[in-house]
C-alpha cells in the first residue's frame, strides 16, 4: 500500500461500507424539487443546484439543532408512497455509484406519517424501494447490500413503538435500531424501555451519542442502554486528555478494548461544531490508537458529501493512506448488523479483493 496521493478515480473504485447515513438527509436535489412540486410544498429555491448549495450553507451553522432543521424540506416530500419509493430506490443507486458495497440506512418512520401512511406502511414502502434499487444496482454490475435501521426520535415518546417495528421487520430487511434527534437534553436512558425490549428480542442497536453532548451520553448509551455501536462518538476524546500520549480514561478504554465501533462522520461534525477541521478531526488519532473507527457520510445532501469525498478529504488533509481506508472499511463490515458468516464473506470476497484490484 502506498502513502502517495490517492486520485479520485482510485477512491471511487475502492469498495466502501457506510454504517451511519440518514435516508432523509441524502435525497437528490432534483428529486426534492420534483416531489415538492407534486405535493405543493414550497422550497427555498426550485433550482436543483441552488437547492444543494442552500442545504450545504444552511447546515454550516455549527449548531446541531439548526442542522437538524434543514430536514423540513426533505421530510415534506417523503410523506406518501410515491415519495418513499423513489427516494429509497435512488438512495441505493447513489450508494452503488459511489462504490459502496454495504450500507445501513436509517430513518424515523414516525416522521413520515403525515400523508396518512401507518408506521408499518412506511417501513414496508421504504423496504420495497430499497429492494428495487438493489435489484437495479445488481443488474448494472454494481451490487450493493443495504440494511435498515429504524430510528426513534429521542425528543418524542414513540421509541418503543419504533422498537416494536424493528422486531416485526427484522426478517424483512430491518437490521437494527437507533435513536436520533437533538442530543443535548434528551439522554438515551429516557428510552430505556425500548432498549430493554430490543435486548430481550436480540435486535442490535446503535445510539447517537458523544456529538452534541459529552461522556455522560456515551456512558449511558453503553453501560445503561447496552448499545453495540456509537453514532458519532467524537467526544470520547474528552476521556483522553492527551491524544498524542494515548493515555485512556476508563470509558475510552472500554470503548477501544471491547471493539465498540464509532460511526464517525467528519464533514457533518464540522458542520455541527463537533470538530474544527478535517486535519484535526479525532477520527485520525482514534484510528492510530486502535479504536474501531468507521467512516460515514451522515447526510449526503445536507453535508454535500459522498463516501468518496470523505475518503478524499482524509487523504488530502489528514494524510490517510489506502491502507487506512481499507482498515476503516473492514472495521465497518466487522461491526455491521449482519450475521458473522455474512460479514466474513463480505470482507474476504468483496472488500479485500476490491482493494487489491483497485491498486
Amino acid at each position: 500500500m502506498s502513502s502517495t496521493r490517492i486520485d479520485t478515480a482510485t477512491l471511487r473504485r475502492l469498495p466502501k461500507a457506510v454504517l451511519h447515513d440518514h435516508l432523509d438527509g441524502g435525497l437528490r436535489p432534483a428529486t426534492v424539487v420534483e416531489l415538492a412540486e407534486s405535493v405543493g410544498h414550497t422550497l427555498p429555491t426550485t433550482d436543483p443546484g441552488e437547492l444543494a448549495a442552500w442545504y450545504y450553507e444552511a447546515a454550516n451553522s455549527g449548531d446541531l439543532v439548526r442542522y437538524i432543521a434543514t430536514f423540513e424540506h426533505t421530510l415534506a416530500v417523503m410523506q406518501n408512497r410515491e415519495g418513499l419509493l423513489r427516494t429509497a430506490e435512488e438512495y441505493v443507486l447513489d450508494l452503488a455509484a459511489d462504490g459502496v458495497v454495504y450500507g445501513e440506512v436509517r430513518y424515523a418512520p414516525e416522521l413520515m406519517t403525515n400523508g396518512g401512511l401507518t408506521l408499518a406502511e412506511v417501513v414496508e414502502t421504504v423496504q420495497e424501494g430499497l429492494a428495487a434499487g438493489m435489484a437495479k444496482a445488481a443488474a448494472a454490475g454494481t451490487p450493493v447490500r443495504v440494511g435498515t435501521l429504524l430510528c426513534g426520535m429521542r425528543m418524542f415518546d414513540r421509541t418503543r413503538a419504533t422498537a416494536d417495528l424493528a422486531v416485526a421487520f427484522r426478517d424483512a430487511g430491518v437490521v437494527g435500531f437507533d435513536i436520533a434527534g437533538a442530543e443535548d437534553g434528551f439522554p438515551p436512558a429516557d428510552h430505556l424501555d425500548a432498549f430493554e425490549h430490543l435486548r430481550r428480542e436480540n435486535v442490535p442497536f446503535t445510539i447517537h451519542a458523544g456529538e452534541a453532548h459529552g461522556l455522560p451520553s456515551i456512558h449511558q448509551a453503553l453501560q445503561v442502554c447496552g448499545a453495540q455501536r456509537i453514532g458519532h462518538g467524537v467526544r470520547v476524546t474528552d476521556d483522553i486528555p492527551d491524544l498524542a500520549a494515548g493515555k485512556l480514561g476508563r470509558l475510552a478504554a472500554w470503548v477501544r478494548d471491547r471493539r465498540i465501533a464509532l460511526e464517525m462522520c467528519p464533514t457533518s461534525n464540522l458542520q455541527t461544531g463537533a470538530a474544527t477541521s478535517i486535519a484535526e478531526h479525532p477520527i485520525t488519532a482514534l484510528k492510530d490508537l486502535g479504536f474501531r473507527v468507521t467512516l460515514n457520510t451522515d447526510n449526503r445532501l445536507v453535508s454535500g458529501t459522498t463516501m468518496t469525498r470523505e475518503m478524499s478529504l482524509l487523504a488530502e488533509e489528514a494524510g490517510w493512506t489506502v491502507e487506512d481506508l481499507r482498515t476503516v472499511t473492514v472495521n465497518a463490515v466487522k461491526s455491521a448488523f449482519l450475521p458473522f458468516d455474512e460479514r466474513k464473506a463480505l470482507i474476504e470476497d468483496v472488500v479485500l479483493p476490491g482493494y487489491a484490484a483497485a491498486l
